[in-house]
């Protein structure tokens, strides 16, 4: 969809989160731990956690305090034990948006979020209300001067991937998320550079705001994506290159 931008691009653009440093350290330390305590702290035997390793590299999060939330979630260290919850509602324009979120308090998070929402022109819904809206895949997004279209399908495609999508200044890579590592090396090992790489629940469809909803729906994005307890959120809007200017 040239000329348009989804919530992937958006905030790829914005760079938003990077620039609060110490909110991307406590959401990656959350993924750690909780990894962690499910998987095992191995992050060689361990998908989940081997990823968050990595993001919290990429982060410039020192090795210690990687460390650190690795042996919180195993039990080595005594710490907080967080719930993973998903809270599903609607923003403006009948927006469909899933929250990821990690909470040592349900009660407070559950009504922190619906605040967010009623602030911010939507509400909170029901488990199950919009979920199956969404499909769980692995995106990877690169640049489309990193290589030749047919050069990168062919890449992505030997090592599992379902979908290669030109979204006009870059290509958009789609997978199941147990080909996401696969596919995810071979486009490294091809010499390209992910600008996005994420397993994510991407939406089947989008709902094309302008004006107002448009700026609401942002405000909402970002008001969610700043809550402490809050790891990922998905919606399925879309809006035009301009507006979002």
């Amino acid at each position: 969809m040239s000329g348009h931008s989804k919530w992937h691009t958006i905030k790829h653009k914005k760079g938003a989160l990077d620039a609060k440093r110490g909110k991307v350290f406590t959401k990656l330390i959350k993924e750690i731990t909780v990894a962690a305590r499910f998987g095992g702290g191995d992050p060689g035997a361990n998908a989940r956690l081997r990823k968050a390793v990595s993001d919290a590299k990429a982060a410039n999060m020192p090795n210690d305090t990687i460390d650190r939330a690795m042996k919180r979630g195993t039990g080595e260290l005594e710490g907080v034990s967080y719930d993973e919850i998903t809270y599903e509602g609607y923003g403006p324009g009948g927006v469909a948006v899933m929250v990821e979120s990690m909470t040592d308090n349900r009660n407070r998070t559950v009504a922190e979020i619906r605040h967010l929402f009623g602030k911010n022109g939507g509400n909170l819904g029901a488990a199950g209300s919009v979920g199956y809206l969404f499909d769980k895949k692995g995106y990877i997004v690169v640049d489309k001067a990193a290589k030749p279209e047919d050069e990168l399908f062919e890449v992505v495609t030997d090592a599992g991937a379902e979908d290669l999508r030109d979204d006009g200044d870059s290509f958009e890579i789609i997978t199941a998320p147990e080909s996401f590592d696969a596919v995810l090396d071979a486009v490294k090992k091809a010499g390209v550079e992910p600008q996005v790489a994420e397993i994510e629940m991407l939406p089947q469809n989008h709902i094309k705001l302008e004006g107002a909803e448009a700026k609401q729906m942002l405000k909402l994005m970002e008001a969610l994506e700043d809550h402490d307890d809050v790891q990922k959120v998905s919606a399925n809007f879309d809006i035009d290159e301009a507006d979002m200017d």
